[in-house]
């Protein structure tokens, strides 16, 4: 018999948990009690448990295993949380909405044997759950998990993968960053040029910004509409939200460079960017763009049904519009009192388009102050400027760069990432991050959604890369966000067992 974890080990940690004496037996005679509404819980159940188990899990209403919804939850343990039972004779998984039945079935496979999280067939291992009564819930609403595909494009097969393991984390939103100057991967039906010019750069550079060299290999790829739509799909049956994010007005170099005219000259033939940094070609700011901005985010949310826009809207160069005789007359006939305020504007009109028709834009910003009240805000360049904007009336989501960029050094080592010379964000620097300021009163700290990690991929070109550089850190902010503040002591002991599943999933995670 292999040995068992103690539900102590889970990554995240329940809020409650309570061992009792014993093991459910899950075999070939065990079967599932399906409630209504619980569908598609069984299904992922069978699925995520079939390859290295083998185990049918056949529907029966004497079923050994049973999914319920059970309304009067809701008020405790909010749309995410569940209660979970397990006897020697019977296992009962609670919730008041599909999602926690979702975030509990993560919870047994890791209450199983590590190697029941294999892809491969494991033979006739014993499948053994221990006693326990789990009873928990997130200490945030969001905790997310951001990845750029613009710099380095990867497959629609390995989001999927990705997925999977935020999933079991619980982590709820993938924030996919698809655009940037490097590199434009959503096809829109109206502009195909973005993806057949804006898609493929003639190389990467190598080094930090302002080295000056590059690989000399061209790089490219987009995805099709359907594939984007079946990753949404795949992601939600996991209980995860698949937030895109399309660049502007800066970072859309790409899109220059399929669409001269979007730009602040015209006339103007540019490449799609080979370098890293900031661009200073930006969008320009006559009608044709924001018609242009309107249809690329009809399509998007065509696609994706998530709540969330993200618009991006940081690093904006305005060197251009303040040189641009068009912007200027721009900036006079809103009333704006240089060319400057032309960011907030630009983006208040776009935001503005969204939350029409029920969406919430969301951009990343310092204090907030440029962006309108309407946008949820990600801050990421100083702990201060959560608290500010928070105060300020922003939705905020903490996303400080020294605790959340996974792109940076995990130690001083060698071989490490060139992104942020002399950065380290090691695993504990991430579990120590509070997502709530330390000053916040409860009306501020109310505003805070919670976290994310971000994995910029300027020097991340391949999935083992992103794995080495994502796993175990995300461990850490998944503990944090769903846990809130839990022992250094006690989340590495859980850690130490937890690495075991990661190594069942084939992770290829850093020591």
């Amino acid at each position: 018999m292999p040995a068992q974890p103690s539900p102590i080990t889970l990554v995240p940690r329940p809020t409650r948990t309570v061992l009792r004496p014993g093991y459910f037996t899950l075999d070939d005679d065990t079967a599932l009690n399906i409630g209504a509404g619980t569908e598609q819980a069984a299904e992922l159940l069978r699925t995520l448990l079939a390859p290295a188990t083998g185990l049918a899990l056949p529907p029966s209403p004497s079923g050994q295993l049973k999914l319920a919804i059970d309304s009067g939850l809701g008020g405790s343990l909010g749309g995410e949380g569940y209660v979970l039972t397990v006897a020697p004779y019977a296992v009962l998984l609670r919730a008041a909405h599909l999602t926690g039945l979702l975030r509990g079935i993560q919870t047994i496979r890791q209450l199983l044997p590590p190697q029941a999280l294999s892809e491969t067939p494991q033979g006739d291992t014993p499948w053994l759950l221990p006693c326990s009564e789990i009873t928990d819930h997130p200490r945030h609403p969001w905790r997310g998990a951001m990845l750029d595909v613009a710099r380095h494009f990867q497959p629609v097969s390995y989001l999927r993968r990705y997925v999977d393991v935020l999933a079991l984390h619980k982590i709820n939103v993938f924030h996919l960053h698809l655009t940037d100057d490097q590199g434009w991967r959503m096809p829109v039906a109206a502009r195909p040029k973005l993806t057949e010019i804006g898609g493929h750069r003639a190389e990467s550079q190598t080094g930090p910004a302002g080295s000056g060299t590059y690989d000399g290999v061209p790089h490219g790829g987009a995805y099709t509409r359907a594939e984007l739509a079946g990753l949404v799909r795949y992601a939600a049956a996991r209980g995860v939200t698949v937030m895109p994010e399309i660049e502007m007005p800066g970072h859309v170099r790409a899109a220059l460079a399929a669409y001269p005219s979007l730009g602040n000259h015209p006339e103007r033939s540019l490449d799609v960017w080979t370098r890293w940094g900031v661009c200073d070609t930006v969008l320009g700011v006559h009608d044709e763009v924001l018609d242009f901005c309107r249809t690329v985010l009809e399509e998007v949310m065509d696609v994706f049904p998530s709540p969330y826009i993200h618009l991006g809207g940081e690093e904006c160069p305005t060197t251009e519009w303040t040189h641009s005789a068009a912007a200027r007359q721009r900036a006079a006939a809103e009333g704006l009192s240089t060319p400057e305020a032309l960011h907030g504007w630009f983006l208040g009109q776009i935001g503005d388009f969204l939350v029409r028709r029920g969406r919430r834009p969301v951009g990343w910003a310092e204090t907030g102050a440029e962006l309108p009240l309407d946008f949820t805000v990600m801050t990421w360049r100083d702990p201060s400027h959560t608290l500010t904007a928070a105060r300020r009336g922003h939705s905020v989501i903490n996303a400080y760069h020294r605790a959340t960029y996974l792109d940076y050094a995990q130690s001083d080592g060698p071989h490490e990432p060139p992104a942020q010379p002399g950065t380290v964000v090691d695993l504990r620097a991430v579990h120590a991050h509070d997502p709530v300021p330390e000053d916040a009163d409860a009306e501020a700290a109310g505003r805070v959604l919670g976290t994310q990690t971000q994995l910029w991929t300027e020097f991340v070109t391949t999935p083992a890369h992103i794995e080495y550089l994502t796993y175990p850190r995300l461990c850490a902010l998944a503990d944090r966000g769903w846990s809130g503040a839990t022992d250094w002591a006690d989340f590495r002991a859980r850690l130490g067992e937890h690495t075991a599943r990661l190594d069942a999933l084939g992770i290829h995670r850093h020591p």
